[in-house]
């Protein structure tokens, strides 16, 4: 079956879309959830205070009717304004090992950002540098902290195959 990938539009849609992570890890030991309450108030344009500057769109994807993953759209228009550039950025990424879900969750975030006149797209980041970015392509045996998403060692390879490659590396210590 195809990948469908529909348009966060209800509040039933964004706690679909913020407890999916819950169904995706359930299995894993090292993946610490957000706080449901803070995850449904900052994906809110009406309860983030940077939905006066940010322009967002949250997608879900399914097949077979289930949902298989998730993605936000997200133009920080201070962010571009400061920074000179015309970029789109994802972020609260979570999908199932399946490239086509992944591909087609990037695909509805680069036309989101066209519809915009955006011409970058970069990410995972969020609405500001003080929400949870990038992607683990190490340590997938520690406990993830919580200011730091956690992801499957896959999603590096999906990024790849997608053409994305990274910009930095950010460290992590745990200091005993």
């Amino acid at each position: 079956m195809p990948v469908i990938v529909k348009t966060v539009e209800t509040r039933r849609d964004l706690r679909v879309f913020v407890k999916f992570p819950l169904a995706l890890y359930k299995d894993c030991p090292h993946y610490v959830p957000g706080l449901f309450t803070d995850e449904m108030a900052t994906l809110n344009p009406a309860k983030n205070p940077m939905g006066r500057y940010s322009k967002s769109r949250l997608f879900l994807a399914y097949k077979d009717g289930k949902v298989v993953g998730r993605v936000a759209a997200i133009i920080n228009e201070i962010a571009n304004k400061n920074w000179n550039h015309a970029e789109v950025r994802f972020g609260w990424i979570d999908f199932i090992d399946d490239k086509e879900v992944s591909r087609a969750l990037l695909e509805a975030v680069i036309a989101y950002g066209k519809e915009n006149g955006m011409t970058q797209i970069s990410g995972p980041l969020g609405f500001t540098d003080f929400d949870n970015e990038g992607c683990v392509v190490e340590g997938f045996d520690d406990i993830s902290s919580f200011a730091l998403r956690f992801n499957y060692p896959y999603y590096g390879e999906h990024f790849e195959a997608l053409g994305m490659t990274k910009v930095n590396d950010w460290l992590e210590y745990r200091i005993f």
